[in-house]
């Protein structure tokens, strides 16, 4: 129960699309990003590492949100992947799935789509396969399965 904590979310904030600020097209990013103007367009954390979103009040988004920890305040049209963690505060209006691993809602939030928990790994770990050894084996079974760690 305590041995399985989630990475921590980026306290820190790498970018920030300023009020007023409109771009339009997709944002790749890694770290931290706040979002207090519009994104006509996807955002995206690249690679694996832990990556924050932090939409505020003002902010609207009109596209795919994934990243590992989202704290939204703001508009959302569009589905939300948080791969750990999403907090919707009291102003956040999700129209669209919101996926999640641990969900945090205050009150006032509205989501106008599915609250879809995912549990586990969210990409499914490659399985090698390893042949058998000739000699010895039983004929007609399969090979044996590893983790390949």
């Amino acid at each position: 129960m305590f041995g399985n904590k989630a990475p921590k979310p980026q306290s820190r904030i790498d970018s920030l699309v300023g009020a007023g600020t409109v771009i339009e097209g997709n944002i790749s990013f890694s770290g931290g990003l706040r979002v207090d103007g519009r994104v006509r367009g996807n955002v995206i954390a690249m690679g694996d590492e832990a990556s924050t979103l932090v939409l505020s009040e003002q902010a609207q988004i009109d596209g795919e949100i994934r990243v590992s920890h989202a704290v939204i305040n703001g508009t959302v049209v569009g589905p939300v992947n948080g791969t750990e963690y999403v907090e919707l505060q009291s102003k956040a209006k999700v129209t669209g799935d919101v996926l999640y691993r641990t969900l945090e809602i205050q009150l006032g939030a509205v989501v106008q789509g599915r609250l879809v928990h995912q549990e586990g790994d969210v990409l499914p770990k490659v399985v090698s396969l390893k042949p058998s050894p000739v000699s010895g084996g039983v004929h007609g079974q399969s090979p044996s399965l590893s983790s390949g760690d």
